[in-house]
């Protein structure tokens, strides 16, 4: 095994509506919009970029709005809930806010097995999300946005891959990632990366039962691992092929290069160096005001600006006649 992974550095999704997505995420959730740029594939959509407020790896969570899609379906083989990060008595606070601001959430409970409390919610395009309350996360939150800085999100908690034989993706997650484990109850395992803590976790919950997962609008395209750097990401390539995974060149996006590989699960996962961060074209002051292009873009910008609809940072709560 190569240098070890620290974490989840983001998980990536597909939307339908961009300004939807953003009054969401930015306007009810408190992220950070950190980059508004494109889907370097696919130039007119839109690629965002939430985090905290430098975007750091651990708390950035990412979307292709296409507003053509189709809902996707949750199933195995995917990653069916992204957990975020609040303060230990928080989520009652949080409970009064997606009630109020209309986001269909659960009450708070218990999660069997482990020490923690847990609102599901879904976003606008019926993605599972959770927000995890428990003590311990040090992480500064963005503080910019609406919500306090005493309930904001710090990061990821984790993610859940649902599986349908959950050994088979342990067998991965576990031996080959190098992740350790954590922690059970009733069919959900936990595996923890690096020193472990918020930001670091995977659970895999066995749904043997479970259809396949359809990926499309409301579902998680894939999740991302953090490798330190470049030649800690090229050392993990050669591993993934001499273990036999079909694996991607290295990807420069511009914020972080990639390598993607499919887990025998089923699951789409992505090694992505920490470095050169999202304050290489604008600074940390103005991150996410404008649309960035990669330099091979930039001579299509009219066009890709014609085809883009705007999108703004709106304050949710005036909108909707919520509570801040």
């Amino acid at each position: 095994m190569t240098k070890q992974i620290e974490g989840v550095h983001h998980v990536t999704a597909i939307a339908r509506d961009p300004q939807a997505n953003v009054d969401f995420y930015a306007g009810v959730l408190g992220l950070r919009l950190v980059k508004k740029t494109v889907n370097f594939d696919d130039p007119g959509t839109y690629h965002f970029y939430y985090g905290d407020e430098q975007g750091r790896p651990g708390t950035i969570m990412t979307f292709f709005p296409w507003p053509m899609a189709r809902r996707g379906s949750h199933g195995a083989g995917q990653a069916t809930a992204t957990a975020f990060s609040v303060s230990e008595g928080s989520l009652g606070w949080w409970a009064e806010r997606l009630k109020k601001l209309g986001v269909v959430a659960e009450e708070p409970k218990t999660r069997p097995g482990f020490d923690e409390e847990v609102i599901t919610l879904l976003d606008p395009d019926g993605l599972k999300l959770e927000l995890v309350a428990r003590a311990g996360d040090s992480r500064e939150p963005w503080t910019g946005g609406p919500v306090p800085a005493v309930h904001a999100i710090r990061g990821f908690e984790g993610v859940t891959l649902t599986e349908w034989n959950p050994e088979v993706t342990a067998g991965v997650v576990r031996d080959f990632l190098g992740f350790q484990p954590a922690g059970e109850g009733k069919d959900r395992f936990r595996f923890e990366a690096g020193t472990g803590g918020p930001g670091t976790r995977v659970d895999i919950l066995a749904r043997p039962d479970a259809p396949r997962g359809h990926v499309a609008a409301g579902t998680v395209h894939h999740v991302a691992f953090r490798v330190a750097d470049d030649p800690a990401q090229v050392s993990w390539h050669t591993e993934l092929t001499e273990e036999g995974f079909p694996v991607s060149p290295v990807m420069d996006r511009q914020y972080f290069h990639s390598i993607y590989f499919r887990e025998r699960g089923g699951v789409l996962f992505e090694l992505a160096t920490d470095t050169p961060g999202f304050a290489t074209d604008e600074t940390v002051e103005v991150l996410g005001r404008s649309l960035r292009l990669p330099a091979w873009l930039e001579p299509d910008r009219p066009r890709i600006e014609s085809i883009l609809p705007p999108v703004e940072v709106r304050d949710v709560a005036a909108l909707t006649g919520g509570v801040k």
